[in-house]
């Protein structure tokens, strides 16, 4: 049966990159299952599937995450969630280096997928790559053949992003507004367009 694309539409459009989340709300295992279940079945260069996920449900063990990670490069003067907006759960993603040495493309499919997959379930996330990868790798005694790559927060989002036209001065810098609304510039269709000339 073929997708609707105004869902799939819809579902883009809501995929955010939330910071802000109901601490309180938590969410079942298995729908954290199911959003790795979902990034099992995306492509993988050469089929090698190297990915694997370390699944954080527990409260000691988020906090621990929590602290080593560092949550937003425009926002300089913001520590992070406060205690009662953190996120309920995370998903580690590692790279199997016995597999493969390298996974950046299927990183990057897997990752949007288990946001996708959040989204479709009224949840949201946020993928992290700056953190504490020797800490976090310590203390969940990864073995040296699994490589952390990203950490993806998940949670019931309690901020409202709004998709903004980049103005004239072509900033990207992402920012919050006086209503805590988070506002988030994009280029226009027309500047990632790219046409080329070609000789006569």
């Amino acid at each position: 049966m073929p997708t609707d694309p105004k869902n799939l539409t819809e579902l883009v459009k809501r995929n955010r990159s939330y910071r802000k989340f109901d601490h309180n709300y938590t969410i079942a295992y298995d729908d954290l299952l199911k959003m790795v279940d979902l990034a099992r079945l995306t492509p993988s260069s050469k089929n090698m599937q190297p990915l694997k996920y370390l699944v954080v449900h527990d409260s000691p063990d988020e906090k621990y995450v929590f602290s080593h990670l560092k949550w937003a490069w425009y926002l300089k003067e913001w520590s992070g969630p406060s205690p009662e907006e953190r996120p309920s759960a995370y998903i580690i993603m590692l790279l199997d280096t016995s597999l493969n040495d390298r996974a950046d493309f299927d990183a990057g499919i897997a990752a949007q997928t288990i946001l996708l997959a959040a989204t479709e379930m009224g949840l949201g996330g946020c993928i992290i790559r700056t953190l504490n990868r020797y800490e976090l790798a310590k203390y969940f005694m990864l073995e040296p053949h699994l490589e952390i790559l990203l950490v993806i927060a998940l949670g019931k989002p309690t901020q409202q992003v709004i998709i903004d036209e980049m103005d004239a001065s072509g900033s990207t810098a992402y920012f919050t507004d006086d209503e805590n609304r988070h506002h988030v510039p994009k280029r226009n269709l027309k500047e990632i367009i790219w046409k080329q000339k070609h000789k006569s």
